[in-house]
């Protein structure tokens, strides 16, 4: 069980130049190296434990009033409910930004199959479960924007963290086809591709070059909502980095450290 939190705030939330009248924010915080963080039991709206609750941040930025609830990323069954409830409770969502999962221990992975298989129910299957309530509902509502975060670890995945970069890759693959599904409507779908992150899901690890912070990936994204895109990668040199590291021969690839 992966329990995430869902903050909704409503109001004048300011993300970039655009104004977002009723926003949906999954997840907050990734899980650390695959460990979730504590959750009460029972938590209340707007009082959940301090990983979850950045309310005062949100506040910060403009909106008008934060709510907090925490959701179990893996009860897919649930999802379609979650969904519900917030459009029933708060209107039409007009912006779903999707910012959980788990990086999980690719050695481990390797031989439980259990733990492989919870690496790609989080990073893809359960991503795959929201998005389409999400976009079915912003379809009804006539507008929308959805915000994925891919990996550049999904681009070509390596043998070094093939578990979690294939199901980035599933992930990226959804979502390129959600977005052309959703083309000649009003709602839209951004995929932000960040390499590596230097956070909480990554702590110990030694960056990779060309990292990114957390801020610097937020920033990013606002500016390409901000923009109308619907690809953006972090920060954007990875781009043509990677346009020739697909030309890489296999017995080079295979090498490459995560």
């Amino acid at each position: 069980m992966n329990r995430f939190g869902v903050n909704r705030w409503t109001g004048s939330s300011i993300i970039g130049s655009t104004i977002v009248l009723v926003a949906v924010l999954l997840g907050i915080l990734s899980e650390l190296r695959g460990e979730p963080p504590p959750v009460p039991e029972k938590p209340k709206q707007a009082q959940l434990q301090i990983e979850f609750d950045q309310a005062d941040a949100v506040r910060a930025a403009g909106a008008a009033a934060v709510h907090a609830v925490a959701f179990d990323a893996d009860d897919l069954a649930a999802h379609g409910a979650l969904v519900d409830s917030l459009v029933a409770e708060h209107g039409p969502i007009t912006t779903a930004v999707l910012a959980f999962g788990i990086l999980g221990d690719q050695r481990r992975a390797e031989n439980d199959a259990a733990h492989a298989v919870q690496i790609v129910q989080t990073d893809y299957v359960a991503q795959v479960s929201l998005l389409t309530p999400l976009a079915r509902a912003m379809r009804a509502a006539g507008r929308g924007r959805l915000v994925v975060f891919s990996s550049v670890a999904g681009v070509r995945v390596r043998r070094a963290n093939y578990v979690y970069g294939s199901a980035k890759a599933g992930l990226d693959g959804f979502a390129s086809g959600l977005a052309d599904a959703l083309h000649g409507s009003e709602v839209r779908l951004l995929l932000v591709r960040p390499g590596f992150v230097i956070g909480r899901m990554t702590k110990g690890m030694t960056p990779a070059p060309l990292s990114s912070t957390p801020q610097q990936v937020a920033a990013a994204t606002a500016r390409a909502l901000a923009r109308g895109r619907r690809l953006v990668w972090v920060p954007w040199v990875l781009r043509p980095v990677f346009f020739a590291m697909r030309l890489l021969p296999q017995a080079v690839w295979r090498r490459l450290p995560r």
